[in-house]
């Protein structure tokens, strides 16, 4: 039987919603999650791509390697020259490693999109014996957001891997700790300058869950709907000769023995397709809006978050009420100070969400709600595309994901809900004082990130006191680095810089006409609803 505390955090198979999926029928116990993994956190995509590189180098010959990515690009490099993804997806598939990709078809590059790169990657890939497909099975305007790798080890299951989180195999994602940014990078906005630094998450996952997530592969590769219903896209699809049939797949290995103490639940979004949906998910799957919802409700001490937009008074709404419900709750999120995109109706149309988002938490949370943006020692803005929920340092969350209603109802997701079986004994040992403790991958994982932020060396030792595990004091700590580092820069930036990335967020005012003409092109086109129309009506997941 599941212990009563994954039951208390984790989604059962019944609250997933989605009884098409093979996900929660694959254990004898029927638990729809796994026990057992070791999971680590990646943060920066250089430290990913080079655990990366490395892993995809140890592949030989009848390995299996999947991946799905939002966008490619095959010159974006693992590490040094030599190391462009394109090339090292083509020669382990020219190794004899099975390579299998799915990537959004994407739209047009003349929209700041990546149709381009992306089918160039495939051409990598394809080149070398491997098989690609651009994927456009989604609603009208949605893209395929699930980033993921799955490497296979027949006969040496103790290298199985899984890697899930944030990071695309892309231009820009390459940095580091520094934030000195990515030396191939996309254009962004003007305040990121040529080389935009880059703040970014990905799990590496050994154990059980590794089955779990390719399961989820599996299924999107096997469904016989076809890769596109665009009759333009079908004609690109003959111009460029592109496979739009996927081969079998080798059959699945069994899944990695346990290795860990980490419970892991493997989450998605799938919309509700009109006409025919996904025969794995034939009303879409929303458990990661699920997820999050039931995690709130445990919610007494700090939500941690880092996300790339935080968006929809719709989604926001749950975090508000865990709000009001508990006045001795705290939020702290980072987001980018800067949205991507700065032009004259993009920058309303990205801002007008967020904006109303953070007046419904500021007016739930009053004094207990702090969001902030970083920047790198040179003062540039860190562009935060991290996806990361801690809560109470117990549940952690990190994925594809963003916190708004195009990523919990309208776009394929992937994201990884973690419940570390072992307790952390530092003060306090149960924030939230519900009996649940705080567990030390949660606590570690969010301890790892605001160190980085407040620029304090070096990992904590974790047996000893520190006052970054209390919420009050974390809390305390990031509005005390704010405010001095806000100050210096009011100053004319007059003396020694004050440590620490942290500046508080502030978001610029908007007309009465600028919120009229942006509002409903914010709704349609940038945070669409992909929810059945009853759930929509009663405004559930």
């Amino acid at each position: 039987m599941p212990s009563v505390e994954s039951v208390d955090w984790l989604l059962t198979a019944g609250e997933r919603g989605n009884p098409a999926t093979r996900l929660d029928r694959r254990r004898p116990d029927g638990a729809a999650w796994s026990a057992g993994n070791d999971v680590r956190p990646l943060v920066h995509g250089a430290t990913y791509f080079a655990e990366l590189l490395a892993a995809v180098r140890a592949l030989r010959d009848g390995d299996l390697l999947l991946f799905t990515d939002w966008r490619g690009d095959p010159d974006e490099r693992l590490a040094g020259p030599g190391t462009e993804i394109g090339t090292v997806l083509r020669r382990a598939a020219e190794r004899g490693v099975v390579v299998k990709g799915l990537v959004w078809r994407s739209h047009l590059d003349s929209l700041q999109f990546s149709a381009e790169e992306n089918r160039h990657l495939g051409e990598e890939v394809r080149a070398g014996g491997g098989e690609y497909l651009l994927d456009m099975r989604v609603r009208p305007g949605g893209t395929h957001h699930q980033k993921c790798v799955v490497l296979r080890h027949p006969g040496r299951p103790e290298l199985d891997v899984a890697y899930i989180g944030g990071i695309d195999l892309s231009h820009s994602r390459n940095d580091d700790i520094g934030h000195g940014g990515d030396d191939r990078s996309q254009p962004m906005a003007e305040a990121y300058g040529p080389q935009p630094p880059w703040h970014d998450v990905q799990l590496a996952i050994r154990g059980p869950a590794v089955g779990d997530i390719e399961t989820v592969f599996r299924e999107r590769w096997t469904d016989p709907a076809p890769l596109t219903r665009s009759p333009l896209s079908r004609l690109r699809e003959l111009l460029h000769r592109e496979d739009v049939h996927a081969n079998p797949l080798p059959p699945q290995l069994p899944d990695p023995a346990p290795c860990g103490t980490h419970t892991v639940q493997v989450l998605r979004t799938y919309p509700n397709r009109l006409l025919r949906g996904y025969d794995f998910a034939p009303d879409g799957e929303r458990s990661i809006a699920r997820a999050y919802l039931k995690s709130l409700r445990r919610a007494r001490a700090l939500i941690y978050l880092e996300d790339q937009y935080l968006w929809s008074p719709q989604v926001v709404g749950y975090f508000a009420r865990a709000l009001r419900r508990n006045p001795e709750l705290r939020l702290i999120a980072v987001i980018p100070s800067v949205p991507e995109q700065d032009g004259t109706l993009t920058l309303p149309m990205n801002l007008i969400g967020r904006i109303t988002a953070l007046e419904t938490l500021r007016r739930a949370g009053s004094g207990r709600v702090a969001v902030y943006g970083l920047e790198n020692h040179a003062g540039t803005p860190v562009y935060v595309h991290a996806k990361v929920c801690v809560v109470d340092d117990v549940w952690a969350a990190v994925g594809s994901d963003n916190i708004n209603l195009r990523s919990w109802t309208h776009d394929s997701e992937l994201s990884c809900a973690v419940l570390d079986g072992t307790r952390d004994p530092r003060e306090p040992r149960d924030p939230a004082g519900l009996g649940d403790g705080a567990r030390r991958f949660a606590r570690d994982l969010r301890l790892q990130l605001v160190r980085e932020h407040l620029d304090r060396e070096g990992p904590a030792d974790p047996e000893a006191h520190d006052e970054l595990c209390d919420p009050v004091g974390v809390f305390d700590a990031f509005a005390s680095a704010a405010a001095a580092l806000d100050s210096w820069h009011e100053g004319g930036r007059c003396g020694p810089r004050p440590p620490g990335r942290l500046r508080t967020y502030r978001p610029p005012e908007l007309s009465r006409a600028q919120r009229l003409l942006a509002t409903p092109l914010y709704r349609v086109v940038v945070d669409p609803d992909g929810r059945p129309m009853r759930l929509r009506l009663r405004n559930t997941f």
